[in-house]
């Protein structure tokens, strides 16, 4: 069977494939057991420092409680930082000048800066404010420092979403008479957000990542900061540092997951939807192809 990007494999590379496997499989089983085997010599495997993961201790007073606060942090994040790119990223596309270029020179900006920068900047600029207390600064200056930058990238990627579009949908939207803010809203915003949703993904998977920036620097007991404060009380800072990488793991997977499905789910919708006529006698016909038709006594041209 032959597929337009590849031709199927033959008896050779499936014999091939096969090889590689095998052989990829059997250098990962040695990577692994190597890595054991190290932590065994440095006595990293002790039942002693893996125990308090089994027990509700070190859960609900560590872990559990940085976990929500990076989800915390990540979800205002994501929730602030995605309506704010896509306006920035459809105002780059604007006709006027006075509304484009300022907002090209706020994406760059800000895309330009470090997201730790911002957070310090955030950070130092809410403690000369009387309007934020100390228990909510780190909250505070995370979020706003991961809202700047992602937002900016997001606003690009929007953009290129927008732009990836052929360009005869912004010509029939024109002969249609719509305009440019109903042919955005209408037409190709819906139309571009399955070609985005890779690269959307990926940047809230960053934003996830990046809340451990906040605990590094800024005091913010989030899931990694949490692991510093467990490893210290239970002497286990290898162990931890793996189950805190698991959690993260987990978590990306997730969102990764779901968005999958949700782009999977947004092609069917897509490939379903379709036009039906409904025929003199009460049946319904498909649209029928171009160059296709029927005479008037029914007979098929």
């Amino acid at each position: 069977m032959t597929s337009v990007l590849y031709d199927a494999p033959g008896p050779n590379a499936k014999r091939r494939n096969i090889i590689y496997t095998v052989a990829f499989v059997a250098v990962l089983a040695l990577g692994v057991w190597w890595v054991l085997s190290v932590l065994s010599d440095k006595g990293q495997l002790e039942w002693s420092l893996w125990k308090p993961f089994t027990e509700a201790q070190a859960w609900t007073t560590y872990l559990l409680p940085g976990l929500g606060n990076t989800l915390k942090a990540a979800a205002l994040a994501m929730v602030i930082a995605l309506p704010l790119g896509a306006v920035f990223g459809i105002a780059r596309l604007s006709d006027h000048r006075w509304v484009r270029i300022p907002a090209g020179v706020v994406v760059e900006f800000f895309r330009a800066i470090p997201v730790l920068i911002l957070m310090l900047f955030a950070n130092q600029l809410y403690a000369n404010t009387d309007a934020i207390s100390s228990d909510v600064r780190p909250l505070y200056a995370v979020v706003t420092g991961l809202v700047l930058y992602n937002a900016s990238v997001l606003a690009e990627v929007v953009r290129a979403g927008i732009l990836s579009l052929p360009k005869g949908q912004w010509e029939a939207a024109k002969a249609i008479g719509l305009r440019k803010g109903q042919t955005m809203r209408s037409i190709l915003l819906p139309q571009s957000v399955t070609a985005m949703l890779p690269a959307l993904v990926s940047q809230l998977v960053v934003i996830v990542k990046d809340t451990a920036l906040g605990g590094a620097l800024l005091a913010f007991a989030e899931l990694l900061s949490a692991q510093s404060t467990l490893a210290a009380n239970y002497a286990n800072t290898i162990p931890s540092f793996i189950v805190v990488a698991l959690i993260f793991i987990v978590l990306n997977l997730v969102l990764t997951s779901f968005a999958s499905w949700l782009e999977r789910r947004l092609r069917r919708a897509k490939k379903g939807t379709g036009a039906v006529l409904t025929a003199p006698g009460g049946a319904e016909e498909p649209v029928g192809e171009p160059g296709v038709g029927k005479t008037d006594d029914g007979r098929a041209v």
